[in-house]
């Protein structure tokens, strides 16, 4: 039993290391990207990378801990709900900015290659 639980650890301990990894990934190409979309898609893969990872590797390691007693797997299961939903709604979310921003003109991009949803703004 000690050596399932120890890779639990592990695992659980490599998710959160690769959660925080992306979170600094997604914040330097938030910082150097150069428009709206692309920096949309770095804050989008550092919610679901650097959230969704952590939160899974968090689970991992509170299925281990028997001090928590009759919640030990009340807490990995709220935190698999918490993964689950952010993992549904950070997409749906970004998706939502950026045809919003898109329809309103806000953002441009150049050099504009091809829009197919409006091809007055590469005209």
């Amino acid at each position: 039993m000690l050596e399932a639980q120890l890779v639990l650890v592990l695992v659980g301990s490599a998710l959160l290391c690769l959660g925080a990894f992306a979170a600094i990934v997604s914040a330097i190409g938030f910082h150097r990207f150069k428009n709206f979309y692309l920096r949309l898609h770095a804050a989008t893969v550092g919610t679901i990378w650097g959230s969704v990872y952590p939160l899974i590797g968090a689970a991992l390691i509170a299925i281990t801990i028997s001090e928590l007693g009759a919640y030990r797997w009340f807490v990995p299961g709220a935190i698999i709900v918490a993964a689950i939903i952010v993992l549904m709604l950070a997409p749906a979310g970004s998706h939502a900015l950026a045809r919003g921003v898109h329809r309103a003109r806000v953002a441009r991009v150049k050099p504009c290659l091809a829009d197919k949803l409006d091809p007055e703004l590469c005209g």
